[in-house]
């Protein structure tokens, strides 16, 4: 099956995400400096998920731009992934009007079921296309992969510690992420190949 939709159908997803995220936050009442203050931890609550959203859909775009068909595995896989990240607008809001251990430790646990979902659409793929094709060739070693899911395991439960050390791991997989995923760079650049 052509994978059109499959790439058309999750862009549409993840635009609504970023929209629902958006609409949450509140305009300030006043127009002094402080009324925004009271809005900064929801502020960067927001700019941390629409972060790791975009960090979702730009690597989705990458690693798609390198699969030539879909079948309905990869569909069932990328809805799997879809649902994990529609609850990151839910999760979003409730750490930015609660900031506790149980919110910011429930965004911990929607972030590592995004982050499997996402290794197993890479599965697959890799299962559909072959060992040795392109997305595999460009997968090889997957050290942020691996390390993620760990980071956010240790988040969750340090969350009940501080919150605080929570988001800072957050932040960290984050950043490990925010460049695109070079693995799929390379292998375009490889092979000529161009978006």
């Amino acid at each position: 099956m052509s994978k059109t939709r499959l790439e058309a159908f999750s862009d549409g997803v993840i635009a609504i995400l970023i929209t629902i995220m958006v609409l949450e936050l509140k305009v300030p009442a006043t127009g002094g400096w402080q009324a925004l203050e009271t809005e900064l931890p929801t502020l960067a609550t927001y700019v941390v998920s629409f972060v790791f959203v975009g960090i979702y859909w730009n690597n989705h775009h990458h690693m798609f731009s390198l699969v030539e068909a879909v079948n309905g595995q990869i569909l069932w896989a990328n809805l799997h992934l879809l649902f994990w990240l529609s609850l990151v607008p839910f999760v979003t809001t409730w750490v930015a009007n609660t900031y506790a251990a149980v919110p910011t430790s429930l965004y911990g646990v929607v972030l590592l079921a995004c982050a499997l979902a996402w290794l197993i659409l890479q599965r697959a793929i890799v299962r559909e296309q072959g060992a040795r094709s392109p997305v595999a060739a460009a997968l090889g070693r997957d050290f942020k992969g691996f390390i993620s899911p760990i980071l956010y395991v240790a988040a969750v439960g340090l969350a009940f510690v501080s919150p605080f050390i929570a988001d800072a791991l957050y932040v960290t997989v984050a950043l490990m992420w925010l460049v695109p995923d070079r693995r799929f760079e390379a292998f375009h650049q490889h092979r000529g190949v161009r978006d």
